[in-house]
């Protein structure tokens, strides 16, 4: 399936929902945020959502640091 995400096209197999995406990239749902075509997804919707050809994902990803 194609998906748009952060900004560039990737095709990714037996991806069905958020959770899925998530964990194709080895991502941690804890450090996330997650937009699925323009919508901010709760953490505990990631199971839930399914995603489809064509939609448009972005990951934001916090990293610490700084003092």
């Amino acid at each position: 399936m194609e998906l748009i995400i952060n900004g560039k096209s990737h095709t990714l197999e037996g991806v069905r929902t958020i959770a899925d995406v998530i964990g194709h990239f080895g991502l941690s749902e804890k450090i996330i945020v997650v937009e699925h075509n323009l919508e901010i997804v709760p953490r505990d919707k990631y199971t839930a959502r399914q995603v489809k050809a064509g939609d448009r994902i972005e990951i934001v990803h916090f990293v610490g640091g700084g003092k």
